[in-house]
């Protein structure tokens, strides 16, 4: 898994772990709802700026969002890796 895989499993699991949608989520980055789901399918290559923006939003340390630790429980086999 790249790095933008990585990053957008996790922001998928902790953004559902903390009830959030995307559109709750987008509205706390100050993002649209689409620039979301471009990150947490790995589609989006986002900017640091983003990477700090989102820890904000969920409340985590920049770090558990590049933490390879839950990814393997996340990934769906039927999706595709890039």
């Amino acid at each position: 898994m790249d790095i933008r895989g990585l990053f957008g499993a996790n922001v998928r699991r902790l953004r559902r772990a903390a009830g959030l949608s995307q559109e709750a989520l987008a509205e706390r980055m100050g993002v649209d709802r689409a620039y979301i789901s471009w990150i947490e399918t790995g589609r989006q290559n986002a900017t640091l700026l983003s990477l700090w923006h989102a820890s904000q939003a969920l409340g985590v340390r920049p770090a558990a969002l590049l933490d390879e630790t839950h990814v393997a429980a996340t990934v769906t086999p039927d999706r595709e890796e890039r």
